[in-house]
């Protein structure tokens, strides 16, 4: 009798198990089949996408012909995400009248509607997803809404945000930058400054508020800003930060400076740069190189003998190269008491230029 049972349950338990195997067997087969019929529709609707858009670009709303396969597809909340994806990744491509067919297509099919529930929804991608939508279809209507992710958590949608208001605001849309706390990437300074314009008179007062910040990645956009609209007046004002506490700023700072050049500045990076960490000794060598002052060449010469640190060795080389100091290397290669290091960063300059 206990063999009996023994059997009976070992049966019932290998009986358990098979079925399990089967129902994961079609659970499996199941979504694979889902996932196919998703893809197979997102493939086909794609192609309908894409060409109603070109047909848009190339022939105008006027010859367009009604299609009620693709109208009735646009009522499907999956068809119209997609659609609106496609029509970004379409704006992206192209400029002028083909822009705003884009931006017709996306105004007639009210696609705003679903770029605006994404600003609804709790997962980060999806609110900047929306967020991105929104300027890129420049729906002006939207800035009230988005204005409030400035200050999210999530990096992804506050770096959106800020985009958004440029796009929409230009430059008093970086009104944010007056009490940021977070850290403005190197990316995402240059999307800032590439989407601006402004009249450098009209700012001074706020630009100079950003250079004053606690935050650095603040203060180094300022400086970049100084650089690409030749903001004169802010020399001054940027030559103090020479000796900010941060390494960053003074290496930006330098930059500034030399973007922003007068008769003072190679005396001013002279006069500076023993105090200066090492990145900031190399980052002053390489901005004096870029002036093409021949008064430079003695204390590039100072630079390249006097230290044995290989990063101003080589700043200072190049420098001296720059110039027009050729012999004057070559002298110290084919010199047989010249130390080996310094014999190899000459060649390597050398080198450099060559190529």
């Amino acid at each position: 009798m206990f063999l009996y049972v023994s059997v009976h349950e070992l049966f019932l338990t290998f009986l358990g198990i098979l079925i399990l195997v089967l129902l994961l067997i079609i659970v499996v087969l199941s979504y694979s089949f889902y996932q196919y019929k998703t893809l197979t529709h997102i493939h086909k609707w794609s192609e309908m996408i894409d060409e109603k858009v070109s047909e848009a670009i190339v022939y105008g709303p006027e010859e367009q012909k009604e299609d009620e396969i693709f109208n009735t597809y646009s009522k499907e909340s999956s068809f119209r995400n997609l659609f609106l994806e496609r029509l970004v990744a379409s704006e992206k491509k192209f400029s002028g009248g083909a822009q705003d067919e884009i931006k017709k297509i996306f105004t007639d099919y009210n696609l705003q509607k679903e770029a605006l529930k994404k600003l609804g929804q709790k997962k980060p991608h999806l609110i900047a997803e929306g967020i991105q939508e929104l300027t890129a279809m420049k729906v002006e209507t939207a800035v009230s809404k988005i204005a409030p992710f400035l200050s999210h958590p999530s990096a992804q949608v506050y770096q959106e945000a800020q985009y958004a208001m440029v796009v929409f605001k230009g430059f008093q849309g970086l009104h944010f930058l007056n009490d940021f706390a977070y850290i403005i990437s190197d990316w995402q300074q240059l999307r800032l400054l590439r989407s601006i314009n402004l009249d450098p008179d009209q700012c001074q007062q706020v630009v100079n508020v950003w250079l004053d910040s606690q935050n650095t990645s603040v203060i180094i956009f300022a400086l970049r800003l100084l650089r690409k609209f030749q903001m004169l007046a802010f020399y001054d004002k940027a030559r103090a930060l020479l000796i900010h506490p941060s390494v960053d700023v003074r290496i930006e700072t330098v930059k500034a400076l030399q973007a922003l050049e007068n008769t003072s500045t190679i005396t001013e990076f002279k006069e500076s740069y023993e105090e200066q960490p090492l990145e900031v000794q190399i980052e002053i060598l390489k901005a004096m190189k870029l002036s093409h002052d021949p008064r430079c060449a003695d204390f590039y010469k100072e630079k390249l003998n006097g230290t044995n640190l290989p990063g101003v060795k080589i700043a200072a080389a190049e420098a001296l190269l720059a110039l027009g100091y050729h012999d004057y290397l070559l002298e110290i290669i084919e010199n047989d008491a010249s130390c080996p290091q310094l014999v190899q960063i000459i060649k390597h300059a050398l080198q450099e230029k060559i190529c």
